[in-house]
């Protein structure tokens, strides 16, 4: 079964800074694009970044300039480097990542989320 674990998240100071990490484990064959995504009290869930396998990145115009996102394809895991952290960056932080099963019964793509993980950005 894959799972996508989250970590990295915390308390920071506006003006901050933070690095989150999402690795995927399991029967895994192969990951196409992976990216993060985030969701504040009382609001929808928003895009925050995405990476493609082969390393091409887009993000929102919200966090362009502050925020990087990156993978490192051997050990299955995507990063999100958040520089100049706001009040406004405060939300839960979840990973995604379309998988390549490799399982016997079920192989095939399969979208997964990681559990999230809280950013909070205060004084």
């Amino acid at each position: 079964q894959v799972q996508l674990v989250e970590s990295g998240g915390g308390l920071v100071q506006p003006g901050g800074s933070l690095r989150l990490s999402c690795a995927a484990s399991g029967s895994i064959f192969g990951i196409n694009n992976m990216g993060w995504y985030r969701q504040a009290p009382g609001k929808e869930r928003e895009l925050v970044a995405t990476i493609t396998s082969g390393g091409r990145t887009n993000s929102a115009d919200s966090v362009k300039g502050r925020f990087h996102i990156s993978r490192d394809n051997a050990k299955n895991t995507v990063y999100l480097q958040m520089n100049s952290l706001k009040p406004d960056d405060t939300a839960v932080y979840y990973c995604n990542a379309y998988i390549l099963v490799d399982a016997a019964e079920t192989p095939g793509w399969y979208t997964y989320w990681g559990q999230g993980t809280q950013v909070t950005v205060s004084s």
